[in-house]
Protein backbone atom coordinates (compact mmCIF):
# COMPACT_ATOMS: atom_id res chain seq x y z
CA UNK A 1 0.00 0.00 0.00
CA UNK A 2 1.39 3.27 -1.03
CA UNK A 3 0.76 6.13 1.20
CA UNK A 4 -2.13 8.52 0.31
CA UNK A 5 -3.09 12.01 1.17
CA UNK A 6 -6.69 12.23 0.80
CA UNK A 7 -6.99 13.03 4.82
CA UNK A 8 -5.06 15.38 6.88
CA UNK A 9 -4.06 12.92 9.90
CA UNK A 10 -4.10 14.97 13.13
CA UNK A 11 -0.89 15.50 14.96
CA UNK A 12 -1.55 13.53 17.88
CA UNK A 13 -2.56 10.79 15.79
CA UNK A 14 1.03 10.94 13.87
CA UNK A 15 2.91 11.23 17.47
CA UNK A 16 1.40 8.45 18.54
CA UNK A 17 1.94 6.80 15.27
CA UNK A 18 5.13 7.62 15.20
CA UNK A 19 6.53 6.47 18.68
CA UNK A 20 4.52 3.35 19.15
CA UNK A 21 5.63 2.33 15.53
CA UNK A 22 9.00 2.92 16.64
CA UNK A 23 8.73 0.68 19.62
CA UNK A 24 7.38 -2.08 17.79
CA UNK A 25 10.11 -2.24 15.32
CA UNK A 26 12.24 -2.15 17.77
CA UNK A 27 10.70 -5.01 19.32
CA UNK A 28 10.30 -6.75 16.10
CA UNK A 29 14.41 -6.15 15.54
CA UNK A 30 15.54 -6.97 18.79
CA UNK A 31 15.77 -11.12 18.61
CA UNK A 32 17.59 -10.73 15.52
CA UNK A 33 20.04 -8.10 15.35
CA UNK A 34 23.44 -8.69 14.53
CA UNK A 35 22.88 -11.43 12.42
CA UNK A 36 22.68 -12.07 8.21
CA UNK A 37 19.88 -12.13 5.98
CA UNK A 38 20.91 -15.58 5.55
CA UNK A 39 21.33 -16.44 9.22
CA UNK A 40 17.71 -15.08 9.88
CA UNK A 41 16.07 -17.02 7.15
CA UNK A 42 18.23 -20.20 8.54
CA UNK A 43 17.52 -19.54 12.14
CA UNK A 44 13.36 -18.86 11.47
CA UNK A 45 13.05 -21.08 8.28
CA UNK A 46 12.02 -18.32 6.44
CA UNK A 47 11.57 -14.34 6.48
CA UNK A 48 9.85 -12.75 10.23
CA UNK A 49 6.76 -11.82 9.69
CA UNK A 50 6.23 -11.13 13.48
CA UNK A 51 7.32 -11.34 17.16
CA UNK A 52 9.69 -14.24 17.40
CA UNK A 53 11.65 -15.42 20.55
CA UNK A 54 15.32 -15.21 21.05
CA UNK A 55 17.96 -16.29 19.25
CA UNK A 56 19.01 -18.90 21.37
CA UNK A 57 15.27 -19.98 22.91
CA UNK A 58 15.82 -20.52 26.69
CA UNK A 59 19.08 -20.03 27.12
CA UNK A 60 19.50 -16.38 26.28
CA UNK A 61 20.82 -15.59 29.81
CA UNK A 62 23.96 -17.53 29.25
CA UNK A 63 23.94 -17.81 25.13
CA UNK A 64 27.04 -15.32 23.51
CA UNK A 65 26.95 -12.81 21.43
CA UNK A 66 23.49 -11.33 23.11
CA UNK A 67 23.61 -12.29 27.20
CA UNK A 68 22.05 -11.83 29.83
CA UNK A 69 19.58 -9.66 27.78
CA UNK A 70 16.25 -10.89 26.41
CA UNK A 71 15.58 -9.92 22.87
CA UNK A 72 12.59 -11.26 21.82
CA UNK A 73 9.03 -12.41 22.78
CA UNK A 74 8.12 -8.50 22.06
CA UNK A 75 10.74 -6.90 24.25
CA UNK A 76 11.43 -3.13 23.35
CA UNK A 77 15.69 -2.73 23.54
CA UNK A 78 17.48 0.28 24.69
CA UNK A 79 16.24 2.33 21.62
CA UNK A 80 12.98 2.95 22.90
CA UNK A 81 13.96 3.34 26.35
CA UNK A 82 16.32 6.07 25.57
CA UNK A 83 13.63 7.82 23.44
CA UNK A 84 10.94 7.40 26.40
CA UNK A 85 14.07 9.09 28.39
CA UNK A 86 14.05 11.98 25.89
CA UNK A 87 10.37 12.21 25.91
CA UNK A 88 10.41 12.31 29.85
CA UNK A 89 13.20 15.49 29.53
CA UNK A 90 10.57 17.15 27.24
CA UNK A 91 7.71 16.97 29.86
CA UNK A 92 10.21 18.19 32.12
CA UNK A 93 11.48 20.96 30.22
CA UNK A 94 8.29 21.56 28.28
CA UNK A 95 10.31 23.83 25.96
CA UNK A 96 12.61 23.15 22.92
CA UNK A 97 15.83 21.29 24.08
CA UNK A 98 20.00 21.86 24.26
CA UNK A 99 22.81 19.98 24.94
CA UNK A 100 22.31 21.33 28.26
CA UNK A 101 19.10 19.93 28.76
CA UNK A 102 20.59 15.80 28.47
CA UNK A 103 23.23 17.08 31.09
CA UNK A 104 20.36 18.55 33.88
CA UNK A 105 17.38 15.91 33.47
CA UNK A 106 18.41 13.34 30.69
CA UNK A 107 21.84 12.40 32.48
CA UNK A 108 19.76 12.38 35.73
CA UNK A 109 17.17 10.01 34.35
CA UNK A 110 19.30 7.23 33.77
CA UNK A 111 20.98 7.29 37.02
CA UNK A 112 18.20 7.93 39.85
CA UNK A 113 14.89 6.18 38.77
CA UNK A 114 14.78 2.20 38.30
CA UNK A 115 12.76 1.34 35.70
CA UNK A 116 11.31 -2.03 34.43
CA UNK A 117 13.76 -3.04 31.83
CA UNK A 118 12.12 -6.00 29.05
CA UNK A 119 15.31 -7.63 28.76
CA UNK A 120 16.95 -7.88 31.89
CA UNK A 121 13.34 -9.38 32.99
CA UNK A 122 13.70 -6.82 36.27
CA UNK A 123 13.73 -3.61 37.79
CA UNK A 124 16.89 -1.63 37.07
CA UNK A 125 18.11 1.76 36.54
CA UNK A 126 18.26 2.32 32.72
CA UNK A 127 22.10 2.82 33.05
CA UNK A 128 22.09 -0.80 33.94
CA UNK A 129 20.83 -1.62 29.93
CA UNK A 130 22.29 0.75 28.06
CA UNK A 131 25.08 0.62 25.45
CA UNK A 132 28.33 1.88 26.23
CA UNK A 133 28.33 4.60 23.83
CA UNK A 134 25.08 5.86 26.12
CA UNK A 135 26.94 5.34 29.03
CA UNK A 136 29.32 7.68 27.68
CA UNK A 137 26.98 10.73 28.70
CA UNK A 138 27.02 9.63 32.12
CA UNK A 139 31.05 9.38 32.21
CA UNK A 140 31.24 12.76 30.11
CA UNK A 141 28.36 14.50 32.22
CA UNK A 142 27.73 13.32 35.55
CA UNK A 143 31.34 12.66 36.57
CA UNK A 144 33.33 14.49 34.04
CA UNK A 145 31.62 17.47 34.12
CA UNK A 146 32.28 18.15 30.44
CA UNK A 147 30.90 21.14 28.39
CA UNK A 148 27.49 19.23 27.44
CA UNK A 149 28.29 20.85 23.84
CA UNK A 150 31.53 18.63 23.20
CA UNK A 151 30.93 15.91 25.68
CA UNK A 152 30.27 13.63 22.35
CA UNK A 153 33.88 14.20 21.38
CA UNK A 154 35.57 10.91 21.89
CA UNK A 155 32.54 8.55 22.07
CA UNK A 156 32.75 5.83 19.17
CA UNK A 157 30.71 7.37 16.07
CA UNK A 158 27.54 5.08 15.55
CA UNK A 159 23.64 5.32 15.85
CA UNK A 160 23.75 5.96 19.35
CA UNK A 161 22.86 9.78 19.13
CA UNK A 162 19.90 8.80 16.03
CA UNK A 163 17.86 6.41 17.37
CA UNK A 164 16.32 8.09 19.82
CA UNK A 165 15.62 11.44 18.32
CA UNK A 166 12.13 10.86 16.75
CA UNK A 167 10.74 13.08 19.42
CA UNK A 168 12.51 15.96 18.29
CA UNK A 169 11.40 15.49 14.89
CA UNK A 170 7.59 15.26 16.23
CA UNK A 171 8.11 18.47 18.57
CA UNK A 172 8.72 20.55 15.37
CA UNK A 173 6.57 18.53 13.23
CA UNK A 174 6.58 19.41 9.68
CA UNK A 175 9.43 21.99 10.08
CA UNK A 176 12.41 20.30 9.42
CA UNK A 177 15.21 22.63 9.42
CA UNK A 178 14.31 22.92 12.91
CA UNK A 179 14.14 19.43 13.98
CA UNK A 180 17.54 19.09 12.52
CA UNK A 181 19.24 22.31 14.41
CA UNK A 182 17.53 21.01 17.57
CA UNK A 183 18.99 17.24 17.12
CA UNK A 184 22.52 18.21 16.44
CA UNK A 185 22.31 20.91 19.50
CA UNK A 186 21.20 17.94 21.73
CA UNK A 187 23.12 15.28 20.25
CA UNK A 188 26.51 17.30 20.80
CA UNK A 189 26.86 15.50 24.49
CA UNK A 190 26.42 12.18 23.35
CA UNK A 191 28.42 11.67 19.55
CA UNK A 192 30.39 13.86 17.18
CA UNK A 193 30.57 13.49 13.07
CA UNK A 194 28.65 11.79 11.50
CA UNK A 195 26.76 10.05 14.35
CA UNK A 196 25.88 13.76 15.64
CA UNK A 197 25.14 14.27 11.90
CA UNK A 198 22.82 11.43 11.67
CA UNK A 199 20.99 12.36 14.57
CA UNK A 200 19.72 15.82 13.15
CA UNK A 201 18.54 14.28 9.93
CA UNK A 202 16.89 11.86 11.42
CA UNK A 203 14.89 14.13 13.73
CA UNK A 204 14.39 15.79 10.42
CA UNK A 205 13.43 13.18 8.36
CA UNK A 206 10.68 12.26 11.20
CA UNK A 207 9.28 15.68 10.91
CA UNK A 208 9.24 15.73 7.31
CA UNK A 209 6.89 12.79 7.87
CA UNK A 210 4.28 14.79 9.55
CA UNK A 211 3.87 16.89 6.96
CA UNK A 212 0.34 17.26 5.43
CA UNK A 213 0.86 16.01 1.93
CA UNK A 214 4.06 14.10 2.78
CA UNK A 215 5.52 11.49 1.26
CA UNK A 216 8.38 8.41 1.28
CA UNK A 217 9.96 10.93 -1.47
CA UNK A 218 9.38 13.95 0.58
CA UNK A 219 10.96 12.71 3.25
CA UNK A 220 13.89 11.47 1.73
CA UNK A 221 14.19 14.87 -0.45
CA UNK A 222 14.20 16.53 3.67
CA UNK A 223 16.94 14.35 4.45
CA UNK A 224 19.08 15.38 2.06
CA UNK A 225 18.46 18.64 1.87
CA UNK A 226 20.28 18.95 5.51
CA UNK A 227 22.17 15.73 5.42
CA UNK A 228 26.00 17.04 4.85
CA UNK A 229 29.28 14.80 3.79
CA UNK A 230 29.32 11.34 3.85
CA UNK A 231 25.73 11.40 5.17
CA UNK A 232 24.52 12.82 2.42
CA UNK A 233 26.40 10.68 -0.03
CA UNK A 234 25.06 7.42 2.07
CA UNK A 235 21.74 8.84 1.70
CA UNK A 236 21.75 9.28 -2.23
CA UNK A 237 23.26 6.13 -2.72
CA UNK A 238 20.96 4.16 -1.17
CA UNK A 239 17.68 6.18 -2.24
CA UNK A 240 18.95 5.75 -5.92
CA UNK A 241 19.22 1.79 -5.33
CA UNK A 242 16.54 1.74 -3.38
CA UNK A 243 13.90 3.52 -6.42
CA UNK A 244 14.95 0.10 -8.60
CA UNK A 245 12.86 -1.75 -6.56
CA UNK A 246 9.23 -2.26 -4.83
CA UNK A 247 10.33 -6.10 -3.06
CA UNK A 248 12.54 -6.14 -0.23
CA UNK A 249 14.03 -9.34 -1.13
CA UNK A 250 15.61 -8.30 -4.73
CA UNK A 251 16.01 -5.24 -2.75
CA UNK A 252 18.30 -6.40 0.14
CA UNK A 253 21.77 -6.80 -1.28
CA UNK A 254 21.48 -3.75 -3.78
CA UNK A 255 20.81 -1.63 -0.68
CA UNK A 256 23.83 -3.20 1.21
CA UNK A 257 25.94 -2.70 -1.56
CA UNK A 258 24.88 0.67 -1.57
CA UNK A 259 25.84 1.74 1.58
CA UNK A 260 28.86 -0.68 1.83
CA UNK A 261 31.25 2.42 0.91
CA UNK A 262 30.06 4.93 3.59
CA UNK A 263 29.52 1.51 6.52
CA UNK A 264 32.58 1.77 8.78
CA UNK A 265 31.97 -1.38 10.46
CA UNK A 266 32.32 -3.59 7.63
CA UNK A 267 30.88 -6.87 6.33
CA UNK A 268 30.98 -8.91 9.91
CA UNK A 269 29.19 -6.91 12.01
CA UNK A 270 30.54 -8.34 15.20
CA UNK A 271 34.01 -8.31 13.95
CA UNK A 272 34.07 -4.52 12.78
CA UNK A 273 36.79 -3.18 10.70
CA UNK A 274 39.69 -1.13 12.26
CA UNK A 275 38.55 2.17 10.99
CA UNK A 276 35.05 1.26 12.24
CA UNK A 277 33.11 4.11 14.23
CA UNK A 278 35.82 6.37 14.22
CA UNK A 279 34.85 10.17 13.22
CA UNK A 280 35.09 10.97 9.15
CA UNK A 281 33.36 13.40 6.94
CA UNK A 282 33.32 10.51 4.21
CA UNK A 283 31.17 7.92 6.08
CA UNK A 284 27.91 7.49 7.38
CA UNK A 285 25.82 5.14 10.35
CA UNK A 286 24.32 1.99 8.19
CA UNK A 287 21.08 2.41 10.11
CA UNK A 288 19.37 5.77 8.66
CA UNK A 289 20.03 5.23 5.16
CA UNK A 290 18.63 2.08 4.78
CA UNK A 291 15.96 3.12 6.81
CA UNK A 292 14.75 5.32 4.39
CA UNK A 293 15.95 2.79 1.77
CA UNK A 294 13.13 0.08 2.95
CA UNK A 295 10.72 3.61 3.81
CA UNK A 296 10.90 4.21 0.10
CA UNK A 297 11.30 0.08 -1.43
CA UNK A 298 7.90 -0.26 0.24
CA UNK A 299 6.15 2.79 -0.56
CA UNK A 300 5.77 4.05 3.23
CA UNK A 301 3.71 0.77 4.36
CA UNK A 302 4.47 0.83 7.82
CA UNK A 303 4.29 -3.12 7.94
CA UNK A 304 6.36 -3.93 5.19
CA UNK A 305 8.71 -1.21 5.60
CA UNK A 306 9.34 -1.94 9.33
CA UNK A 307 9.09 -6.14 8.05
CA UNK A 308 11.72 -5.18 5.35
CA UNK A 309 13.96 -3.31 8.05
CA UNK A 310 14.06 -6.36 10.48
CA UNK A 311 14.59 -9.05 7.83
CA UNK A 312 17.78 -6.76 6.53
CA UNK A 313 19.67 -8.19 9.83
CA UNK A 314 22.94 -6.57 10.56
CA UNK A 315 21.89 -3.42 13.64
CA UNK A 316 17.96 -4.02 12.75
CA UNK A 317 16.52 -3.43 15.84
CA UNK A 318 17.84 0.37 15.14
CA UNK A 319 16.80 0.54 11.50
CA UNK A 320 13.28 -0.65 12.18
CA UNK A 321 13.24 1.79 15.27
CA UNK A 322 14.27 4.53 12.58
CA UNK A 323 11.90 3.09 9.85
CA UNK A 324 8.59 2.45 12.17
CA UNK A 325 8.86 5.96 13.67
CA UNK A 326 8.79 7.53 9.91
CA UNK A 327 5.97 5.23 8.68
CA UNK A 328 4.33 5.49 11.87
CA UNK A 329 4.73 9.42 11.47
CA UNK A 330 3.35 9.46 7.64
CA UNK A 331 0.54 6.68 8.03
CA UNK A 332 -0.78 7.15 11.72
CA UNK A 333 -1.22 4.96 14.39
CA UNK A 334 -3.55 2.73 12.97
CA UNK A 335 -1.03 1.54 10.52
CA UNK A 336 0.35 0.09 13.39
CA UNK A 337 -1.07 -3.52 13.62
CA UNK A 338 -2.87 -3.69 16.45
CA UNK A 339 -1.60 -7.14 17.53
CA UNK A 340 2.32 -6.38 17.56
CA UNK A 341 1.12 -3.43 19.57
CA UNK A 342 -0.93 -5.18 21.99
CA UNK A 343 1.90 -7.67 22.70
CA UNK A 344 4.80 -5.33 23.04
CA UNK A 345 3.28 -3.27 25.69
CA UNK A 346 1.95 -6.39 27.18
CA UNK A 347 5.57 -8.48 27.43
CA UNK A 348 7.48 -5.05 27.63
CA UNK A 349 5.11 -4.16 30.77
CA UNK A 350 4.80 -0.63 29.14
CA UNK A 351 2.15 1.76 28.35
CA UNK A 352 3.06 3.04 24.56
CA UNK A 353 0.20 5.57 24.36
CA UNK A 354 0.98 7.76 27.45
CA UNK A 355 4.82 8.83 25.99
CA UNK A 356 2.63 9.76 22.99
CA UNK A 357 -0.35 11.64 24.71
CA UNK A 358 2.74 13.22 26.83
CA UNK A 359 4.60 14.22 23.76
CA UNK A 360 1.68 15.64 22.05
CA UNK A 361 0.88 18.13 25.02
CA UNK A 362 4.15 19.35 25.19
CA UNK A 363 4.25 19.78 21.32
CA UNK A 364 1.03 22.18 21.53
CA UNK A 365 2.77 23.92 24.04
CA UNK A 366 6.31 24.65 22.44
CA UNK A 367 4.36 25.79 19.42
CA UNK A 368 2.46 28.26 21.35
CA UNK A 369 5.77 29.32 23.00
CA UNK A 370 7.31 29.61 19.11
CA UNK A 371 4.58 31.72 18.01
CA UNK A 372 4.72 34.14 21.32
CA UNK A 373 8.30 34.42 20.57
CA UNK A 374 7.67 34.70 16.60
CA UNK A 375 4.97 37.53 17.30
CA UNK A 376 7.56 39.50 19.18
CA UNK A 377 10.34 39.37 17.06
CA UNK A 378 8.17 40.38 14.11
CA UNK A 379 6.89 43.36 16.39
CA UNK A 380 11.10 44.59 17.16
CA UNK A 381 11.98 43.93 13.43
CA UNK A 382 8.96 45.72 12.74
CA UNK A 383 10.60 48.87 14.90
CA UNK A 384 14.02 48.21 13.73
CA UNK A 385 12.72 48.91 9.85
CA UNK A 386 10.17 51.57 10.43
CA UNK A 387 11.11 53.83 7.67
CA UNK A 388 9.76 56.86 10.07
Amino acid sequence: MTTTTLETLALDDRITGSLIGAAVGDALGGPVEGYTPEQIVERHGGRIHGIVGPWHGDRWRTARPIAPYHKGDGHITDDTLMTHALIRVYTAVRDHLDAYAVADHLVPDLISKPRWIPELEAEALPLQRIFLAEKWLVSRLHYGHNDPREAGVGNIVNCGAAMYMAPVGLVNAAHPTAAYAEAVDIAGAHQSSYGREAAGVFAAAVSAACAPDATPTTVVDAALSLAKDGTQAAIESVAEAAARHTDFEAALVPLRAAIAPFDTVGPDYRTPSMGARRPSRLHSIEELPIALGMLLVNGGDYSRTVLSSVNYGRDCDSIATMAGAMAGALNGASAVPEEWAKRVAEASRIDLHEPAAALTAVTREIYALDVERRRAHEAAFARLTDPR
